[in-house]
């Protein structure tokens, strides 16, 4: 028995209805905003969750600094409202993660031990993710007006 690994890809990786990526804001429709907004909103939740409690620890390079905490469960709250209400304020904070990640790398360097290819990559990664926001921002500044799922125009 041979996989179809192409289409396994298009199921669970690349999907026009469930994960449209690709796929340019204007042509979105409101069911593809809500499964794109739904997987950000989950990653922010875990990341940030997992950032906040452990940054509580002082063996970090900020020392324990609790702002760093208050900002990631900032983060979290506003990711939950942007999940339940698309509210662009949410939205916005939410776009300002990777921002302070950077400011975070900036300030307090990397975690010890990291190599410079490590770094480089860290820094890589923030940035895609930095890139990524700004289209979650326009994709909730659009969705009032996106047609439904089912709408045809």
């Amino acid at each position: 028995m041979q996989l179809d690994w192409e289409s396994l890809v298009k199921r669970y990786v690349y999907n026009d209805a469930k994960t449209p990526y690709f796929t340019a804001v204007s042509r979105l429709n409101r069911g593809q905003a809500r499964s794109e907004l739904f997987v950000y909103t989950l990653f922010l939740v875990v990341l940030l969750g997992a950032i906040g409690v452990a940054s509580l620890s002082p063996a970090l390079p900020h020392g324990g600094a609790v702002g760093v905490s208050v900002y990631a469960f900032a983060v979290v709250i506003a990711a939950v409202v942007l999940g339940l209400t698309k509210y662009v304020a949410a939205a916005a904070l939410c776009a300002t993660a990777p921002v302070g990640a950077l400011l975070y790398f900036a300030l307090y360097g990397f975690q010890p031990g990291l190599g410079t290819g490590d770094r480089i990559v860290l820094v890589v990664v923030v940035l895609l993710w930095l890139l990524y926001s700004w289209r979650i921002l326009r994709i909730v500044r659009a969705y009032p007006t996106l047609p439904d799922p089912g709408a045809r125009g």
